[in-house]
């Protein structure tokens, strides 16, 4: 499991989500297991997790313990699957470590990442038609240039995207090693890695849909907790963690805030933590992904 994928803001994530050790939770991004398994150790017989993963590589890492349910989807269909496993009026707490696995990051042939040569796939779920492959050879210049702007907050977006399609006229671009050729006259000297992650960031968000999962699996965490019940979040960039800064406050991922007739805001939730909370230092120095995370939790007020 260590191997697999080190667990970031372990302690304060789940301290924050278990309340009680009868409880039922859920874990959305099982993952390497390491968040699943630290809730499991906390709890007594009596309760019970339900983890969701679309990647099929994460069952390999499923804990023998009765008191697990694990699913293999798309978090957005959380509510769907609460209401399956019987629990209409709610559960006591849901967490979210969004972002990319370090198995994902660290399997070549997935794609993942610009360290190694290998075919623009990107998909979290191996079963999902659409490819990093499919998106640079068939997508019109605008559509990359929005993607690049959007996704990974790209300065040179339009540039990139005339280089690559440039490029695919005169031979598909079909590995990590063709697109870095395709727009190396644009990266930034001494800054290439910082670029090409931002790049990369932009199509596997793209290829995966991870902003429409995120909106569509914080309205369905929402209906999925009873009251009192706590939601933590674990984001990695600026993209996601105003998502979930924004529903938490307002209800909604643009944060716009309703007000009902006596004046008081229509969000199902209420902040915990009016700060995130983010790793100990100790904690970056044994594990780089926690570099960029930010805890954000939440309660089910109604």
């Amino acid at each position: 499991m260590s191997g697999y994928h080190i667990p970031v803001l372990l302690d304060e994530s789940v301290s924050a989500l278990v309340s009680s050790p009868s409880g039922i939770y859920a874990d959305a991004t099982f993952g390497g297991g390491g968040h699943t398994s630290e809730i499991l150790r906390r709890l007594s017989p009596e309760g019970r997790v339900i983890a969701f993963d679309r990647d099929l590589d994460a069952f390999g890492n499923r804990p023998d313990d009765s008191r697990l349910t694990l699913v293999r989807s798309d978090f957005r269909w959380i509510n769907n699957h609460i209401i399956h496993q019987g629990y209409r009026s709610g559960i006591d707490g849901i967490l979210a470590d969004l972002g990319v696995s370090s198995h994902q990051f660290d399997t070549a042939e997935r794609g993942f990442s610009f360290r190694y040569d290998a075919p623009l796939d990107m998909r979290m779920n191996q079963d999902a038609g659409l490819t990093a492959e499919e998106i640079i050879n068939t997508y019109e210049a605008e559509q990359i240039e929005n993607i690049l702007r959007l996704y990974g907050e790209v300065d040179n977006s339009r540039k990139l995207a005339q280089l690559i399609c440039r490029a695919r006229e005169a031979a598909p671009i079909k590995t990590t090693s063709d697109l870095g050729k395709a727009i190396e006259s644009a990266l930034p000297k001494f800054a290439e890695h910082k670029f090409l992650a931002k790049v990369y960031q932009a199509l596997r968000i793209e290829v995966n849909q991870e902003m429409k999962s995120l909106e569509k699996f914080l309205s369905g965490a929402a209906r999925s907790l009873r009251p009192g019940g706590i939601l933590a979040v674990i984001t990695y960039h600026s993209l996601e963690d105003r998502m979930v800064k924004n529903f938490i406050k307002a209800g909604n991922i643009r944060g716009e805030i309703v007000k009902d007739f006596f004046g008081n805001a229509e969000s199902p939730l209420k902040a915990v933590n009016r700060k995130p909370i983010l790793p100990q230092e100790s904690e970056i120095a044994a594990n780089t992904r926690a570099r960029s995370a930010k805890l954000r939790i939440a309660e089910k007020v109604k």
